[in-house]
């Protein structure tokens, strides 16, 4: 087997590595994508597992990993740093580390979740984060008919709209109000989609129709 310890960076990665069958050691600085997408396609059919701590800007890493069936762990940071503590960190030290830590199986592996869950993963945050905007708008626009006097529940509804449409503002006041109900339609158009998305991958999942069973849990809690 061959054991990798990176230590990944957003443009490159400082690894130390071990040839188990060959007896080999090395160490390589390999620059994000090619070249590291280079070195680890030549040891496609070798058995090999590489360690890195857990970090982000890696997608595309695991992604690679998986297609050419390499075993990839991720580790507690936390845990790696306090394995070895010293004053001075260097990648080429920390990638060390982590290999010595894979070669004595002390490597400190996070659970890692399937593909099929990162992508429902990335439906519900991509939501949450639409969502969250059109909230921003819809406060923006109470905020509007407050200060107007219109007072009463903050609850969206078409008769708050229609309320707030009716206010008899001018100049640029008018037309922040015309640009935030205008963006509020595009927020809706786009949701509405992945609301429809969310309820599809939750009548899938026999765990998600377990919990809606309990009152006031619906599509988006039970798969989240």
């Amino acid at each position: 087997m061959m054991i990798i310890g990176c230590d990944f960076h957003p443009s490159f990665q400082q690894i130390a590595y071990v040839d188990q069958e060959a007896g080999e050691y090395g160490e390589r600085r390999l620059i994000h994508r090619g070249e590291a997408a280079t070195f680890y396609r030549s040891l496609a059919g070798k058995s090999v597992r590489i360690g890195l701590e857990a970090t982000g800007n890696d997608r595309w890493f695991h992604k690679l990993m998986s297609e050419l069936g390499h075993e990839l762990l991720v580790g507690d940071a936390s845990a790696i740093h306090a394995s070895a503590p010293r004053e001075q960190r260097t990648d080429k030290g920390d990638a060390r580390q982590i290999l010595q830590l894979l070669v004595e199986n002390r490597f400190p592996a996070i659970w890692q979740p399937p593909v099929a869950n990162q992508e429902q993963r990335q439906l519900l945050l991509h939501r949450c984060r639409l969502v969250r905007m059109r909230t921003r708008i819809k406060n923006q626009l109470d905020s509007m008919a407050k200060n107007e006097g219109l007072t009463g529940s903050r609850s969206w509804s078409a008769k708050r709209r229609q309320q707030i449409e009716a206010l008899p503002l001018t100049g640029w006041y008018a037309e922040r109000r015309k640009d935030l109900l205008a963006l509020l339609e595009e927020m809706d158009k786009r949701i509405s989609p992945l609301d429809k998305a969310v309820e599809a991958a939750a009548e899938q999942n026999a765990e998600a129709q377990l919990l809606m069973t309990h009152p006031g849990v619906g599509p988006v809690v039970s798969l989240a």
